[in-house]
């Protein structure tokens, strides 16, 4: 297992250099990209991750910040369905919807398109990998809460790298009794989970593509011992790398900050959040060794309302929240790299996959 680095510490070993100054300027536009969403994660989470943490954080080091509207179609409080939909496909829909419009029609996300023309594709997440955001970037269903369709629709997918829980989704079915898993091999997959191998074991890069189940369900939270997902992204990114010449599209969600925003647990969220940001910082180190790679970090919502209360110090904060549900604030998009200076500004969210198209000089409307 990977040593898990606990609130006091300093998150990463190096948070010294001037990204502006040391990114390898080899072109204007990227040649893959790293989104990286931590759900539920507002202003405030990431203020409190940095307050906790020595007034430090890799995502203070982004030269370029704007802020997307995260209402959905039918609320202006979206929940992550609908918004991460509307990154993925750059459309509003109502909440609940998965890779669909408001009518219910399949919408192709960018994470599609990518892999049509030829482009490695993968995601990470700290989640069961069926659930409502990594869905919205290959699935396409009337309800977030439909697992195993969500899985079924992978199948019909090429994607190169999948980590995270939810294998029983794939393989302990209720609605039929396929063995998706068999599936998934027999189309040419490697099949790995933590009850038979640890991830810092598998022999990176694969020639095959790879999905890691990470949890039969969901997976522990950090403070229980989670502790994959910079390591995966560290190791992503390499194995995307060789899989096309044509570059990658890698999605990465920290996906418990927002459930410790719906517990109303302060320092769990800071926890989740400096998890995430570790993974943040492996993002933009290899961004800075190539060159021509684009990192944006977001989020599909804020969770919680929380705030830091009176009388919190550095390293020793107060937590306050107003809900324990979503809220309609506005939401930071940090990039760097490549294509960055388009994500400047206040914008939809819609407008995240709009500008990824943009970035990558891609032709033509979804």
């Amino acid at each position: 297992m990977l040593t898990l680095l606990i609130l006091g510490c300093k998150t990463n070993k190096n948070h010294s250099f001037n990204l502006e100054e040391n990114q390898k300027e080899k072109q204007e536009h990227p040649t893959n990209i790293i989104l990286l969403i931590g759900d539920g994660m507002g202003l405030t989470q990431i203020s409190a991750a940095m307050f906790s943490n020595n007034d430090r954080l890799a995502l203070s080091k982004f030269p370029v910040v704007g802020f997307h509207k995260s209402h959905a179609a039918n609320e202006l409080i979206t929940d992550s369905a609908a918004g991460a939909t509307a990154i993925s496909c750059g459309i509003k829909t109502n909440n609940g919807n998965i890779g669909t419009d408001e009518n219910g029609v399949s919408i192709q996300s960018i994470l599609e398109e990518l892999d049509f023309i030829g482009l490695a594709t993968g995601m990470i997440v700290t989640s069961s990998i069926t659930h409502a955001t990594p869905a919205a970037f290959a699935a396409h269903q009337a309800r977030r809460e439909m697992y195993e369709e969500i899985a079924l629709d992978y199948l019909n997918t090429n994607i190169d790298l999948l980590i995270g829980g939810g294998r029983q989704y794939f393989q302990e079915r209720e609605m039929d009794d396929r063995d998706l898993i068999k599936e998934f091999e027999n189309k040419g997959y490697v099949i790995m989970d933590q009850l038979y191998t640890t991830m810092n074991k598998i022999k990176w890069p694969l020639d095959k593509n790879l999905i890691y189940f990470t949890a039969d369900k969901q997976p522990l939270t950090v403070s229980g011992g989670r502790d994959y997902l910079s390591f995966a992204v560290r190791q992503g990114v390499q194995f995307l790398e060789q899989k096309s010449n044509k570059g990658f599209f890698l999605m990465v969600e920290g996906s418990q900050i927002d459930w410790m925003n719906h517990a109303n647990d302060g320092r769990g969220v800071v926890m989740e959040t400096l998890d995430f940001d570790r993974a943040i910082w492996e993002a933009i180190q290899y961004a800075n060794r190539t060159g021509n790679t684009l990192v944006l970090v977001t989020a599909d919502h804020e969770s919680g309302g929380m705030s830091i209360e009176s009388g919190s110090k550095i390293n020793k904060l107060k937590y306050g929240f107003t809900t324990n549900g979503h809220t309609a604030s506005m939401i930071p998009v940090f990039a760097y790299g490549p294509g960055s200076n388009l994500f400047n500004g206040i914008y939809q969210n819609t407008a995240i996959y709009k500008k990824m198209r943009k970035a990558l000089q891609m032709k033509g409307e979804n």
